[in-house]
């Protein structure tokens, strides 16, 4: 079983050695590349003012995180959730860093982030995937056709499932040709797939096996373009 979770984090400010620290944490899982349903999501007292800049861009205020839990009281239960996962992380060294500076400012001796999980970095996924192209989170969504028309702040949850839904096809969604210059592809001539969810509640596909007729005519027709081709690599002995 792979078990993945996708993170986000957001912030006072920019560079914990100054102080800044985590305000919101949002988590989605996969389960062998499937949204499983399953969640983190916790807004935190930083213990600090949050920079103007910051608010800009997330919206969270002081006077709204005032009345959370501080860190202290949510790390055992954000670490179990995260504990031997692959984090999948945009510009992971951001986040893990806010997360290792939490750890060691409770002086509990906690282990850093690497070494209870695995972290994979989809910023530097993307930057090897489509070099010299924006790669940031609204740039790909735009690439893989990803909807985040309900992103106009930042929001650590928000962030970690739209983060997810673009991870899925840069690593194997499913692309088909463009039919006509009128439908909106990537600018490589292929035009991207969404990704549809659905319900947990629908009646699995059935799995149809072949019969044994079938597996016998299939086996003749690998013998006849053998024998045409001279060599099938098909039936090659390895």
């Amino acid at each position: 079983m792979s078990r993945q979770i996708v993170l986000d984090t957001e912030t006072t400010g920019l560079e914990p050695k100054l102080g800044h620290r985590i305000i919101e944490i949002g988590c989605v899982e996969l389960i062998n590349r499937k949204l499983t349903g399953r969640h983190y999501h916790q807004y935190i007292n930083p213990e600090r003012e949050i920079d103007e800049g910051a608010m800009a861009v997330h919206g969270i205020t002081n006077e709204f995180v005032a009345a959370k839990p501080v860190f202290a009281a949510i790390v055992d239960e954000f670490r179990e959730f995260i504990r031997g996962a692959e984090l999948v992380i945009h510009n992971a060294p951001f986040d893990v860093g806010f997360m290792d500076n939490e750890f060691a400012l409770l002086n509990q001796g906690l282990a850093a982030t690497a070494d209870i999980c695995s972290v994979l970095d989809t910023l530097a996924m993307a930057r090897n995937k489509h070099p010299g192209q924006k790669n940031n989170l609204d740039a790909l969504c735009k690439r893989y056709g990803v909807d985040n028309s309900s992103r106009d702040l930042h929001g650590a949850l928000l962030d970690a499932e739209i983060l997810a839904d673009v991870y899925l096809l840069m690593t194997g969604g499913q692309r088909t040709l463009a039919l006509s210059e009128s439908e909106e592809s990537d600018g490589g001539g292929v035009k991207v797939e969404t990704i549809q969810r659905l319900s947990s509640e629908r009646q699995p596909l059935p799995i149809i096996m072949a019969s044994g007729a079938e597996l016998k005519l299939h086996e003749a027709k690998l013998q006849a373009i053998h024998k045409a081709a001279g060599q099938c690599i098909w039936l090659v002995d390895k």
